[in-house]
């Protein structure tokens, strides 16, 4: 799926990579631990994320994340938002809890960046 399909299906805004929604991604992973995020987390996937600190982006820059989807309807803070914009990192948020985010996302056909731990 495209970023700009995500953003559609999501009713999501886009706050910061707007130029970048013809990105497609395949995969993706949630958590609100960024030290499971970087555990298990590929490139190239979306970070589904509760959290909206500027450790949010840095993981996300250190694991060359496609780009970040805020839930629960939450706004970075001015920091984490400068330090997206640095990095080149997409942003973007939707009411939609993360529970909701997920399934959306698999119905159409994104997976998990792995199914089970243990089976990277």
């Amino acid at each position: 799926m495209t970023l700009h399909e995500i953003k559609k299906l999501l009713d999501a805004e886009v706050l910061i990579g707007e130029d970048q929604l013809d990105m497609d991604v395949k995969t993706a992973f949630v958590a609100d631990l960024m030290s499971d995020v970087l555990a298990f987390a590929t490139a190239g996937s979306l970070l589904i994320t509760g959290l909206t600190n500027p450790q949010v982006v840095r993981t996300a820059d250190v694991l060359d994340i496609a780009a970040i989807i805020m839930g629960r309807g939450k706004m970075p803070s001015h920091e984490t938002f400068q330090l997206a914009e640095e990095v080149n990192i997409p942003i973007l948020t939707t009411k939609y809890i993360l529970f909701e985010i997920a399934g959306r996302l698999y119905e159409k056909g994104i997976r998990g960046c792995i199914e089970k731990v243990g089976s990277k």
